[in-house]
């Protein structure tokens, strides 16, 4: 329909997958966990956190092979306490069936449009397929305001393809990290906070609803390595209701949790539990200048056991070089 602007629930959903191994790996606890490249899409404060440039990858077949999703990033450190990224997500749906033009009357032949045409047929031959393609670009500006505070902002631009229907979007996102004690570390980051407006090409608007995501973790020096348990809250306002965690209304919470062992910064074993009661597991390996990182996640329950495992496997290149360290104070 034209001229409408409504709510879409779940109209930004392909932005709520997630990027990068290890918070993934930890059940996508993201938001005071992530201090590397990946913080621009997680919580954009958190790239203030890095010292060095870094470029980061990642491919997943979801579902199986039936949905491919594509992360790549790059962000730099500038000056003494800020930081700039860019990062681009892409989710593909290939080789879906249109059968629009493949309706016919079997008694005639003739092609119609009523599907409740009690003579209704497929003509096999003028089925075709189509395409439903999304991507995201952030832009994202972080800045180290104290010791224990830092602060960040995303520009993010949306374009949806599905068919011959295309949709444009703005949108922004604002992040901090505060760290009251060493180890200690909260984060927050308001997604789409002034709604995010999709403009399709038949006139129809669509509004991405703000979702506010909080998070906390704490890092315990314990077996010669660290312990970092994680957990995060993802507060929407789209009404929901019973397909969340909770919901007051149309409020809806989510959690997700996360637990990492890492071991003197070389190998590190993860497992967490998400807002789609998916189990992950993951682990990482950490070379000179490159992270590796595997994660598998698999449903909860018996319902979804007909749905396959996801696979992630995710890169970052440090460019870990005195040239490119972060000037000091």
């Amino acid at each position: 329909s034209t001229g409408q602007t409504e709510f879409g629930k779940y109209s930004g959903e392909f932005l709520s997958l997630g990027v990068g191994g290890r918070s993934l790996g930890m059940g996508g606890t993201g938001v005071a966990v992530a201090n590397d490249v990946t913080a621009g899409y997680w919580n954009p404060a958190g790239l203030a956190k890095m010292n060095y440039p870094q470029i980061s990858l990642m491919h997943e077949e979801h579902f199986g092979s039936l949905v491919n999703y594509n992360y790549a990033a790059v962000a730099i450190p500038y000056g003494t306490d800020m930081s700039f990224g860019i990062s681009a997500i892409r989710l593909s749906i290939d080789g879906i069936p249109d059968t629009r033009d493949a309706l016919i009357d079997k008694q005639t032949g003739q092609q119609i449009s009523d599907p409740t045409n009690i003579n209704w047929g497929l003509d096999y031959s003028k089925i075709t397929e189509f395409s439903n393609t999304d991507w995201a670009f952030f832009l994202t500006f972080a800045k180290r305001q104290s010791d224990n505070f830092y602060w960040g902002a995303n520009v993010k631009f949306i374009r949806r393809d599905i068919a011959e229907f295309g949709a444009t979007g703005i949108g922004f996102d604002i992040g901090a990290i505060y760290m009251p004690y060493d180890n200690f570390t909260v984060g927050a980051n308001l997604m789409d906070i002034t709604t995010t407006l999709l403009a399709w090409d038949t006139g129809r608007n669509e509004l991405i609803s703000p979702t506010a995501k909080i998070g906390a973790a704490y890092a315990l020096e314990i077996l010669g390595g660290r312990f970092t348990p994680a957990l995060d809250f993802d507060i929407r306002f789209e009404n929901r209701q019973t397909a969340s965690y909770f919901n007051l209304g149309p409020v809806s919470f989510d959690t997700r949790m996360g637990l990492e062992y890492n071991f003197k910064e070389i190998i590190a074993i993860r497992g967490g539990y998400n807002d789609v009661k998916q189990f992950t597991v993951g682990a990482g390996v950490k070379l000179p200048k490159l992270n590796i990182d595997y994660t598998f996640a698999t449903f909860s329950d018996s319902e979804a056991e007909t749905l396959p495992d996801t696979h992630r496997i995710s890169l970052i290149l440090t460019l870990e070089e005195p040239k490119f360290l972060r000037s000091s104070k």
